[in-house]
């Protein structure tokens, strides 16, 4: 099932978050060796982790992290603003574009995984009136987005082959979600269900104060 949490609310689930950390220090320091920190718990975490963001999460049946993602507004610190400017003109900075990163998907899940954090995002998108979504993907997520049916439009890159990064910008159209649904094999209706049993029918996030 897809959780939506904020980073406050992991501590109410301890298994599931720290499963999630955990597959992350898998995926990006032991499979794909990026500069990350990793504990001596073995979990990955950043300064961005530490600014309450909003995670979406696939819930294994059995309350582990299946796969997930991570999400901030363009309005605060963001990644692809601090660290990865030189691939775009300028900052993005808007209350309608929030960055995705840390898209992980646990060692040996199916497609399926991956085409849930997007229906899931779609959600994110149409219950916070938020357009678009901009993340830093590298080259070999090109062939899961096509495959899941929610390619973003390429903003700048760096590099080739395997070694190229990208930041992208989504935006989520009815057809999109028709899409990425049947590829997850989940209803909208079953979809938006879970959505709005963890965002209770709320229309603002939880960094309006601040932002």
């Amino acid at each position: 099932m897809l959780r939506y949490l904020y980073a406050d609310q992991l501590q109410g689930h301890p298994h599931l978050a720290k499963t999630m950390f955990r597959d992350r220090a898998d995926q990006f320091k032991t499979r794909l060796n990026w500069a990350v920190q990793v504990d001596d718990q073995g979990e990955e975490r950043d300064c961005y982790d530490a600014l309450n963001p909003l995670y979406v999460i696939w819930q294994e049946a059995d309350g582990s992290h299946g796969g997930s993602m991570r999400l901030l507004p363009t309005t605060g610190p963001v990644m692809v603003n601090d660290h990865f400017g030189q691939l775009i003109q300028g900052p993005i900075v808007s209350p309608l574009i929030w960055e995705c990163t840390r898209f992980c998907l646990k060692r040996g899940v199916g497609p399926h995984v991956a085409a849930a954090l997007m229906l899931g995002g779609g959600e994110i998108m149409q219950g916070f009136g938020v357009k678009h979504f901009v993340g830093v993907f590298d080259a070999r997520m090109v062939r899961i987005y096509r495959m899941i049916g929610s390619s973003p439009e390429v903003l700048g890159s760096e590099g080739e082959g395997r070694a190229q990064i990208s930041v992208g910008l989504w935006h989520f159209s009815s057809e999109a979600q028709a899409q990425v649904s049947a590829r997850a094999g989940i209803t909208p209706e079953q979809s938006r269900f879970w959505f709005n049993a963890a965002m209770g029918g709320l229309r603002y996030h939880r960094w309006s104060k601040s932002a």
